[in-house]
């Protein structure tokens, strides 16, 4: 019996400050988790409507992103269901409207909409031209992993620890370390 495809998607410009968030979360996975081949983590950018043939393939999909809701920069986001299209159109940012789209489209084309869950962050800043999240931000970085790693025990799904730390440069695709 195949085992359904979880995917892992960090989305965010790396630019931008905190809109690099879900990217940044994915990195840290990378760095210090060993999944199995059914899930994947994958580096989303901006790519909005180009991400539809990859969330297609997915069973289930675990959206990492920041999350403007008006909040204090640093609150965390669960949504899931009826609450994410309602909660995600206030987001200020370009590839969010895309990235709903890609969901949309999915059911438009008669592609399965997979189990959908968006773990985000309020931001501080995400117009100020800088490669690094703001510390409010940052902070939420570690505890973010250990919510997508928690969604990850809901849907029985294992993971390990790395036994050592692989580095993963920003702007270098780290998926296929070991």
């Amino acid at each position: 019996m195949k085992k359904p495809h979880v995917m892992i998607l960090g989305i965010g410009n790396l630019l931008f400050a905190d809109e690099g968030f879900g990217v940044r979360v994915i990195q840290h996975l990378m760095e210090r988790y060993e999944f199995p081949e059914n899930v994947s983590l994958v580096d989303g950018g901006v790519l909005g409507l180009n991400l539809l043939g990859v969330i297609s393939e997915a069973d289930h999909l675990i959206v990492c992103d920041a999350v403007r809701n008006h909040g204090e920069p640093g609150t965390f986001y669960r949504l899931e269901g009826d609450a994410i299209p309602e909660r995600v159109r206030a987001k200020n940012s370009l590839h969010q409207v895309d990235f709903l789209e890609a969901l949309t489209l999915c059911q438009a084309l008669d592609s399965p909409v997979p189990e959908t869950v968006i773990l985000g962050v309020e931001p501080a800043d995400i117009e100020t031209l800088s490669v690094q999240l703001t510390p409010a931000t940052a902070n939420q970085v570690a505890p973010m992993a250990d919510r997508v790693l928690d969604e990850l025990r809901r849907l029985n799904v294992s993971f390990k620890k790395r036994t050592t730390h692989v580095p993963c440069d920003p702007f270098e695709d780290c998926r296929h370390r070991k």
